[in-house]
């Protein structure tokens, strides 16, 4: 494995890290929320430098998705993409509208992004660990 994916690697498990710590804690689920988008987007951006696919300057799911998917090993749940590139921008700043329809999200959706985003983060590092087994 490249020594820049790898450190793309470190820093979306520096992310996940933060939502561990900040689990269960109501008044941080925006924030758990933020790091979990960023889990996967550096999980993603690690694939594109293993694969030299280059460099792609944007935080948008959708469009590193599509970069990607045909590198990608699994399957991956394309809504939870798309609803954490949405919460990307309001996780940071307050907004009229809130994170979601309901506001920010509660404590059972920042949970889910968490584990969507470890579930992410594990299969993209196992994908990319085998393929420099071979």
């Amino acid at each position: 494995m490249k020594p820049i994916t790898r450190e793309w690697l470190i820093f979306a498990k520096k992310d996940l890290a933060s939502c561990e710590k900040m689990r269960g804690d109501d008044f941080l689920t925006n924030i758990v929320s933020f790091h979990a988008q960023q889990a996967v987007e550096k999980s993603f951006k690690a694939i594109i430098e293993e694969f030299e696919i280059g460099f792609i300057r944007t935080h948008d799911l959708i469009k590193l998705y599509e970069t990607v998917k045909n590198h990608l090993k699994f399957d991956i749940d394309l809504e939870m993409v798309k609803i954490l590139n949405e919460l990307y921008i309001s996780a940071r700043y307050p907004g009229e509208f809130g994170l979601l329809p309901d506001g920010e999200p509660g404590i059972e959706n920042a949970e889910l992004f968490y584990e969507f985003a470890r579930d992410t983060f594990d299969k993209v590092k196992d994908m990319l660990e085998q393929r420099v087994e071979k």
